[in-house]
């Protein structure tokens, strides 16, 4: 399996696309992980370098700065990274959404299939409102599955999404094709 071409997709933000070049750059390639003829894009390494990790905060913020968004939902694990500063950044709260058996108040949840077998989602019942402008953010956009039951979760307690953002998205598995009608966004992506 040949090296993977990665372009950018930032049509919003302000910042300089040679900061987006950099960001990729700080993002780790691990060929043949979890499986062989995978690879693996390791964002530890762009997580520890302090201007990196600035600058895709900054870059993740500025993509939707003027949006009026009361809550910013961050998916377990990752998406918790990105999704409480930009919510700082934003102006707005942070709400987790976890695995099962992790919140300890009354909450709600949603099954949805992965390529082998099914997950779960929680998020506390009293998180979202009706008519909430709500974001979602996590790490990476691959087939779609994990975003398209948050957005469920959200839209089922009367939630509005104004957006889904993600660092990275894998565009050769077609995720967004699953969110016709929804303002996705991404900072980098990987094309096959």
């Amino acid at each position: 399996m040949g090296r993977k071409r990665i372009s950018i997709r930032n049509p919003q933000s302000q910042i300089p696309n040679r900061y987006m070049e950099h960001l990729k750059k700080l993002i780790r390639e691990v060929p043949d992980f979890p499986k062989a003829g995978i690879n693996f894009y390791d964002i530890t390494t762009l997580l520890k370098d302090a201007d990196g990790l600035k600058q895709t905060i900054d870059a993740l913020a500025d993509q939707f700065k003027g949006e009026r968004i009361d809550t910013v939902i961050g998916v377990e694990s990752r998406g918790f990274i990105f999704a409480a500063p930009l919510a700082y950044h934003l102006g707005a709260g942070f709400v987790p959404v976890r695995k099962p058996k992790k919140l300890p108040a009354e909450k709600v949840s949603v099954s949805y299939d992965l390529e082998y077998g099914q997950d779960t989602l929680e998020m506390h019942k009293d998180a979202v409102g009706e008519g909430h402008r709500v974001l979602i953010v996590d790490d990476l956009l691959a087939t779609g599955g994990t975003a398209k039951a948050v957005v469920d979760l959200v839209e089922g307690l009367g939630g509005k999404i104004v957006g889904l953002s993600f660092l990275v998205e894998l565009t050769f598995l077609n995720g967004r094709a699953k969110f016709d009608g929804y303002d996705v966004r991404a900072l980098l992506t990987y094309n096959d």
